[in-house]
């Protein structure tokens, strides 16, 4: 029942009222939630004199339990860690970011990704992948105490 209400739903959200059939357009989502911890503090960079964007990187961590005990608590625990480039472009969002995201700080970062290129200092071409924020939630009591 869920299913097919929330079908219908976003069926109606896809359609667009059009006169011309080639220009029917479909929405599409690009959304990301990060929950980890801060790996370095925030920096702010302005390029070409276009806005300033704060930049800083985000860890999060996927645990799992393995060999011969996966169905019982005693299998060895594995973890693996996803380094995140996470950059800010809101103004208002962009300051408190550079202003109160510190290293080891525990934060949920909402936003979307984004893919795009770049040249290294030694001229090569390098691909990056980054989170844009929209949102940033403190979770560390030190940081929502200063906020």
């Amino acid at each position: 029942m869920l299913r097919c209400a929330t079908a219908q739903v976003m069926r109606q959200l896809v359609r667009h009222s059009t006169t011309d059939a080639s220009l029917i357009l479909e929405r599409s989502i690009n959304r990301v939630q990060l929950l980890g911890r801060v790996g370095q503090d925030p920096v702010m960079r302005q390029v070409d004199g276009r806005n300033p964007v704060t930049i800083f990187s985000m860890a999060t961590n996927e645990m799992w339990r393995s060999g011969e005990g996966e169905t019982t608590p005693t299998g060895d625990v594995s973890q693996k860690t996803t380094w995140h480039r996470v950059s800010v472009f809101k103004p208002g969002l962009r300051d408190v970011a550079y202003q109160y995201v510190k290293k080891g700080s525990r934060v949920l970062v909402e936003g979307k990704l984004d893919y795009g290129e770049y040249v290294d200092k030694n001229s090569v071409r390098r691909q990056a992948t980054t989170i844009i924020a929209d949102n940033i939630i403190f979770l560390s009591d030190n940081v929502r105490d200063r906020v």
